[in-house]
């Protein structure tokens, strides 16, 4: 069985930078092969978009509210989200998630977040960006 586990969370004060990384272990799934994401959830809201890449990282998405602050970037088996100028406003459970069919972005990138979209994802790292 295959597991996305996520690290690297934190505490991190505004302007400060964290690094996120969702490795892969397991049989199941060829990593390489997925469109993996990231997804947030704030406190008392609902799942958010964050980043996407495509199987061989040459193609990103971000959300307006992380454009030009968040890079994402993977390798074989280990994606990553560096986090830079972070406000308050990222302060969330960030999982990763790779989507059901390999080669292709089927999930709802950009409208609501449906887990049920997923292939699997990982229980989350905390980050804490404080006001």
């Amino acid at each position: 069985q295959v597991q996305l586990v996520e690290s690297g969370g934190g505490t991190a004060q505004p302007g400060g930078s964290l690094r996120l990384s969702c490795a892969a272990s397991g049989t199941g799934f060829t990593f390489s092969e997925h469109w993996i994401y990231w997804v947030r959830q704030a406190p008392g809201k609902g799942l958010e978009w964050v980043s996407a890449t495509n199987p061989k990282g040459d193609t990103t998405y971000y959300a307006d509210s992380v454009k030009g602050r968040f890079a994402i970037s993977r390798d074989p088996r280990t994606l990553y989200l560096q986090m830079n100028q972070l406000i308050p406003e990222d302060t969330a459970l960030y999982r990763c998630a790779r989507d059901r069919y390999t080669h292709a972005l089927t999930a709802s990138w950009g409208r609501v977040v449906s887990p049920a979209e997923f292939g699997s994802w990982g229980l989350g790292t905390h980050v804490v960006v404080p006001s």
